[in-house]
């Protein structure tokens, strides 16, 4: 096991890598501590569960709802939690979610740590603070950030995943690279997703590697108001159509990366949107779709990271290099005429 402290504002958040969900006994108090998870993952990993209070959500973007926040406030009123409770999410980016949420509110915020199981969570979702719930087909319109206590990383979980749930973590991880670390871009390359199921070690380098580049840019920028936002590559147009289309998340920040390279093509005169759609298609991805442009730009007007005229789309100048570009909103719909 290998640990990691980093202090964010305000917290310092313990990482726990190539750890053992037994550790869990070793850093909490069991009677205090109250398991989120869904009935994929409780199902697939019993044994693990034993003997914890454990809230059981059924899975899927679909109950990232209130209504599932306010179930789950009402049993942890049954099970008698207080301040001192600490939640612990253990599942994918929904219950990393979710559970950062209900702990950010059920009593005006008690502990929280993550226990991610997909590799979207892994590279992704569990880092950074960032929580919340959808509201109707808008992304993550309610939420807070507020960064959890740790992040316990037990890559056994892995083995349990579907292919699209590697599919998924990989739209992040090729993200990552597009935005941030041309390196990474050529040694995806080099490889396919198969590779990294079949070697560990390469695996566990590649989630470390993710996991440090997003924390970097989260605690240069943990509340968005600048480099932070290069991590909503693909998530513009990507969340957009998300819901619309009852994408997984992976599927519709691949097909969001896709067309924002295209725009980065047009505006900004990237040469590589071929090497980027390849990637994505190779890691099994989609890439070029037919969606409604109308239907989908009334969604993106709704987009958090919009003001009164305009629309920050996150572009590359060059693979490894983003930049926050303003674009107004009647050059971004006549832009999307084109798709």
């Amino acid at each position: 096991m290998k640990k990691k402290a980093v202090p964010f504002p305000g917290k310092t958040v313990h990482y726990y890598f190539d750890a053992s969900f037994d550790h869990l006994q070793k850093m909490v108090d069991k009677e205090k501590v109250v398991l989120i998870t869904d009935e994929h993952v409780f199902s697939a990993h019993l044994k693990k569960f034993k003997g914890w209070n454990t809230i059981v959500l059924k899975p899927g973007e679909a109950y990232k709802v209130q209504q599932t926040v306010d179930m789950i406030i009402d049993q942890l009123i049954e099970m008698g939690a207080d301040r001192k409770t600490i939640l612990v999410g253990v599942g994918g980016g929904v219950i990393t979610d979710i559970s950062g949420y209900v702990a950010g509110i059920f009593m005006r915020g008690i502990d929280v740590g993550y226990v991610p199981t997909s590799l979207l969570a892994m590279v992704d979702a569990a880092i950074g603070g960032k929580n919340g719930i959808d509201v109707g087909v808008y992304k993550n319109m309610v939420g807070l950030i507020r960064q959890p206590s740790f992040l316990l990383y037990d890559y056994s979980f892995l083995k349990t995943l579907p292919v699209a749930e590697w599919q998924n973590g990989f739209a992040e991880i090729i993200k990552h690279a597009c935005v941030k670390d041309a390196a990474m871009f050529k040694e995806l390359q080099q490889y396919r997703l198969s590779d990294y199921k079949k070697d560990l070690s390469l695996l566990k380098k590649l989630i470390e590697r993710n996991v440090m580049l997003k924390t970097k840019v989260v605690l240069s920028d943990e509340r968005e108001q600048g480099e932070r936002k290069l991590l909503n590559f693909g998530h513009t147009l990507g969340h957009a159509i998300e819901n619309m289309y009852e994408l997984s998340h992976g599927q519709a920040i691949s097909i969001g990366m896709t067309y924002a390279t295209m725009i980065s093509q047009q505006l900004k005169g990237f040469k590589d949107t071929d090497a980027v759609v390849n990637l994505l298609a190779n890691y099994g991805l989609p890439t070029f779709v037919d969606f409604d442009a109308k239907k989908a730009f009334k969604v993106l007007q709704k987009d958090k990271k919009k003001d009164d005229v305009s629309i920050h789309y996150i572009l590359l100048e060059k693979t490894g290099k983003a930049v926050v570009q303003p674009l107004l909103i009647i050059q971004l719909k006549e832009i999307f005429k084109q798709f």
